[in-house]
């Protein structure tokens, strides 16, 4: 019988190619537009590999009718979409794809943190909508950047490499992990308490994998310890921060802006209470988005997939 390999977006044609030489391959047709839940659950079911995107939630559900299971390949350094405990119990192996999108997705947060202290966002909205008066001394003044304090919050690979891009800054760079990382060798960064990471930091950037231990992390009491011209920025998840004590924070000048990339339930609309708030800065979940990285994300998935289906072991698993 021919494997089944489920894809629930349209990639690059390259990489399905690569599977159709061997495989039956179930590619939903859309780019834009995620698989619907109900099509998900009924080509699931005798799928052997499936590769899947954020917007899929892999939950109990999906594992208990995909027997055939062997292989999950997400399109994402994250997994939190995946019910990891119940995919280890059924001996489905998880995989994703770190490292590939480490440059791209810390390019992305210190555009964001310039973005930020700069108010780029709210100054090119005045001149487009035609409300800019003029020049004059602190017309859209915003915050320095240089030599001031950066704290990131998960210094993994993606935090090492925003940190790499202060150098040339002259940043002090602070960082709270559970533990000393190996990633903040050479990088001139002090491991502290997540209080004083608070208290110390003049931008704040999440970049950390979340975990029931990280979830609502960014709550009340921690933007509350936070200087109030301070900039929190996350490209972590969107679980991390308790939305609403963000939206006061920012609203009361407890802190002085917020740039998001990624929200507690995505997509958001112009409905949503970020919007509209002149000292945020929001994108659309578009972290790792370029062709170059979003193509190679899509290589190592299939790679993973093949790996497993071949009886190999996969080059990224989720360990």
């Amino acid at each position: 019988m021919t494997k089944k390999v489920l894809i629930t977006r349209m990639i690059n044609k390259e990489c399905i190619a690569k599977l159709e030489k061997d495989f039956e391959v179930v590619v939903w047709p859309e780019y834009e537009i995620p698989m619907p839940r109900e099509k998900f659950l009924e080509e699931v079911k005798d799928a052997h590999a499936v590769m899947t995107m954020l917007s899929e939630q892999v939950d109990e559900e999906v594992l208990s009718l995909a027997e055939n299971l062997h292989v999950i390949s997400n399109l994402a350094v994250g997994y939190d979409n995946i019910d990891l405990e119940t995919a280890k119990r059924k001996n489905i192996v998880v995989t994703n794809t770190p490292e590939v999108l480490t440059e791209t997705t810390a390019e992305l947060a210190f555009t964001m943190m310039l973005m930020s202290a700069r108010r780029v966002i709210e100054a090119n909205k005045e001149l487009t909508d035609g409300s800019w008066t003029g020049w004059s001394p602190y017309h859209m003044a915003g915050t320095d950047v240089y030599g001031k304090t950066v704290g990131i919050f998960g210094m993994g690979a993606i935090g090492a490499a925003f940190a790499r891009r202060l150098n040339g800054f002259d940043c002090k760079v602070l960082y709270h992990n559970r533990s000393e990382s190996d990633y903040a060798k050479n990088l001139n960064a002090d491991l502290v308490s997540f209080d004083e990471l608070l208290n110390q930091s003049d931008f704040v950037l999440c970049a950390a994998p979340l975990t029931s231990e990280t979830k609502h992390t960014f709550d009340k009491t921690a933007f509350e310890k936070m200087k109030n011209t301070a900039h929190f920025i996350n490209i972590g998840r969107g679980g991390h921060v308790v939305e609403n004590d963000l939206k006061n924070a920012v609203e009361t000048g407890e802190i002085a802006a917020a740039a998001l990339d990624v929200f507690d339930k995505e997509p958001i609309g112009s409905d949503h209470p970020f919007v509209g708030l002149k000292n945020m800065t929001l994108l659309p979940h578009i972290g790792s988005a370029s062709v170059d990285t979003r193509d190679k994300m899509m290589e190592l998935c299939i790679n993973n997939i093949l790996q497993v289906l071949n009886g190999g072991k996969p080059f990224t698993p989720v360990e």
